[in-house]
């Protein structure tokens, strides 16, 4: 795999539009949980354009997460910093990637339960949006952190694309 100094002009832009639509994925909870609460105690469902766009919301985010991670497969992911602790190595390895699995199992889980009506995967997708904020949060602070206290202008390779 190849070894990039930086991300691609195509990286970037599908970092932060998948970041935008997970963003409005959870404004959109409310709507979506209150029909699936009409829909597991027997009712009928009204159609609602709040509902629609946290669904479609949702498969967006997983086309656009598969097409990121093929990408990311074939032109590779810039190296951590050369003088980061390797412990800070691996984990960002390791939260990157959980990130990736959660991005791609958040929308399956949530169209299996809400094409399939099977209330484990609702389950299941409920308690998966608090890993995902929790590592959100994390991949943020740790941005951060790497701006302004290691100072190793990290943050723009997700600004400006490798030429």
């Amino acid at each position: 795999m190849p070894n990039p100094t930086g991300y691609s002009r195509l990286q970037i832009r599908l970092h932060w539009i998948i970041t935008a639509l997970i963003a409005l994925q959870f404004v959109l909870h409310e709507p979506i949980a209150a029909a699936w609460d009409v829909y597991a105690k027997g009712g009928e469902i009204q159609f609602s354009p709040l509902v629609a766009v946290h669904v479609f919301g949702g498969i967006a985010v997983l086309l656009l997460v598969l097409w990121r991670l093929s990408v990311r497969l074939k032109r590779g992911a810039p190296p951590p910093p050369e003088a980061e602790h390797p412990a800070l190595k691996i984990a960002a390895h390791l939260s990157h990637w959980v990130l990736y699995v959660l991005m791609v199992l958040m929308p399956v889980s949530g169209a299996v339960a809400w094409f399939g009506g099977i209330q484990q995967a609702a389950t299941s997708h409920f308690y998966m949006k608090f890993a995902l904020l929790g590592l959100v949060g994390l991949h943020v602070v740790a941005a951060l952190f790497h701006q302004f206290v290691l100072k190793t202008n990290l943050m723009q390779r997700m600004k400006t694309p490798e030429a």
